[in-house]
């Protein structure tokens, strides 16, 4: 991945005392507070959310975190394996030779099921990247070209107040080269109405390329489904909305004696600012040779 009215019926209230009309409104605060909270138009979340997105992308310090991933890969005929892996995450800010940052994600494997990590490979026929430094990017004005984007509503009875912007790919020869999302996709993006955030996800693929193909054996596709948690988090005296979890899941050959299964469910959290400090030493104390 990588760059962005509910209808409400009239309540109406008949007391027969100033006093429980006081009551009524110490008790119910916050459902009043709730009428008067209006979605925006496709327009203007799409223009609040681009801004927010410029503000991630131009303020969001380098960071660090803990990461923990639960593997699993299911085939026919084979045991189930199994992976839990422990790693230090990081979002660097790097300048590009066009005098841009660009934010490049890494990983310190520090762990694989409780032993300590004897490579950097996790072994996995697949995983996602792109999370962090471009998955706001999603549904944004910078990828309208590649995208179609419809409002949605909830269910009135749901029980988190927010609303939900609809996405699909629209890729072309024209477009593709300026498309975050290289595969006909669709999804739904859910927005919290009071800050326009985006707190969650959802990205189905229904013909991923999971492993590619070599001069060996053909590429292996098939449904990808993901889905990303946000929430926010204090850094360096600002707040920034991040992934608080990751879950993907790939399955080929679905419906068939050949149906094979990756997932994985990753976790971030100990969210920190990456900083570089030096102190200068007296010669007194430098390490003898």
């Amino acid at each position: 991945m990588g760059k962005h009215r509910k209808t409400r019926l009239p309540m109406r209230f008949r007391t027969s005392s100033p006093i429980i009309s006081i009551l009524a409104f110490l008790v119910f605060p916050s459902a009043l507070c709730a009428q008067k909270a209006t979605i925006p138009t496709l327009g203007e979340a799409l223009d609040r959310l681009e801004a927010n997105l410029n503000h991630f992308d131009s303020r969001v310090p380098s960071l660090f975190c803990d990461e923990h991933i639960v593997a699993s890969e299911v085939q026919p005929n084979v045991p189930d394996q199994n992976a839990v892996i422990d790693s230090v995450f990081g979002l660097k800010r790097t300048p590009g030779p066009d005098h841009t940052d660009r934010l490049v994600e890494s990983r310190e494997i520090k762990s694989v099921d409780g032993e300590r990590a004897k490579s950097q490979d996790m072994s996995l026929p697949t995983f996602i990247s792109g999370a962090f430094e471009g998955g706001l990017d999603v549904v944004s004005r910078n990828q309208s070209v590649c995208m179609s984007y419809k409002l949605q509503r909830l269910h009135r009875d749901h029980a988190i107040d927010q609303f939900v912007i609809g996405f699909s790919t629209s890729l072309n020869p024209t477009n593709s080269a300026r498309c975050l999302l290289k595969e006909n996709s669709k999804g739904r993006a859910f927005i919290d109405p009071a800050s326009l955030r985006i707190t969650h996800i959802e990205l189905i693929t229904p013909r991923h390329v999971i492993i590619p193909g070599s001069s060996f054996r053909p590429p292996i596709i098939g449904k990808r489904v993901v889905s990303i948690d946000y929430a926010p988090v204090l850094l360096g005296g600002e707040t920034f909305w991040m992934p608080s979890s990751i879950d993907m899941k790939n399955v080929s050959g679905a419906g068939t004696f050949h149906m094979m299964a990756w997932s994985y469910r990753a976790t971030y959290r100990n969210y920190h600012l990456l900083e570089v400090t030096s102190r200068i030493v007296p010669g007194s104390m430098a390490p003898a040779h």
